[in-house]
């Protein structure tokens, strides 16, 4: 089988990275890969900046499960790649699919952007953390096999934590392939927020999402 990469890259109100974003994947692009923008009804120039940079622009609902969906749902390719604008992959990305023969989805290592020795500390802490429990975070690029996808009715359509959602119900199904080479993700939110503030935050939030609480009133306090 031919491989094929559906690279999907939720936005909302991103033109200020958007183009940037895009354009380091358009090597992929002239490879047979696609990429697919799904916006969330942005009101400044995103969905104009990427069209002429991506195979598929399109719009949905703003709620990064929803755009996910969404994208997905038009996707041709054989594996999905769920991109943060923010985040860029690794240069070999076709190789290293190539080589995941049946393996069904999995993740990348994600390294920090900032400079400061505790995002060392974090995302060591967040690549360790992820091998042992299986659980992955949109951070550190999911990819599924769509026929996987469609098995399981794709994200979650819930508020906030629909990664780790989507990781449990498919680890019912598989281990995920916890790929060493790394993905690199703005740090930008931690520095605007403070470190250690953010990491109080995060836990926080993971707590309350394995207590049940509301997805909704989780996603207001992450914003």
């Amino acid at each position: 089988m031919t491989l094929k990469l559906s690279i999907i890259v939720p936005v909302y109100n991103e033109s200020g990275q958007i183009e940037q974003c895009l354009k380091k994947l358009q090597l992929l692009r002239q490879q047979g890969h696609e990429v697919i923008v799904v916006d969330g009804g942005s009101d400044d120039d995103t969905l104009s900046l990427a069209t002429p940079l991506c195979d598929i622009a399109t719009q949905s609902k703003k709620a990064r499960a929803t755009q996910m969906n969404a994208g997905a749902a038009k996707a041709t390719g054989n594996y999905l790649l769920f991109l943060h604008v923010d985040t860029v992959l690794p240069d070999n990305v076709s190789k290293l699919f190539l080589q995941l023969n049946k393996d069904k989805w999995g993740r990348f290592d994600i390294s920090l952007s900032g400079n400061h020795f505790m995002f060392r500390i974090i995302e060591k802490c967040m690549n360790i953390r992820s091998r042992i429990s299986g659980i992955a975070t949109g951070d550190q690029v999911l990819f599924i096999d769509k026929a996987l996808f469609l098995k399981v009715n794709g994200f979650p359509e819930i508020a906030l934590m629909e990664d780790i959602a989507i990781s449990k119900t498919l680890l019912k199904i598989a281990k995920p392939v916890c790929l060493k080479e790394k993905v690199v993700s703005s740090s930008r939110r931690w520095e605007k927020h403070g470190i250690i503030k953010t990491i109080i935050k995060m836990w926080l939030l993971r707590l309350l999402y394995f207590f049940d609480f509301d997805t909704n009133k989780l996603a207001r306090m992450y914003s």
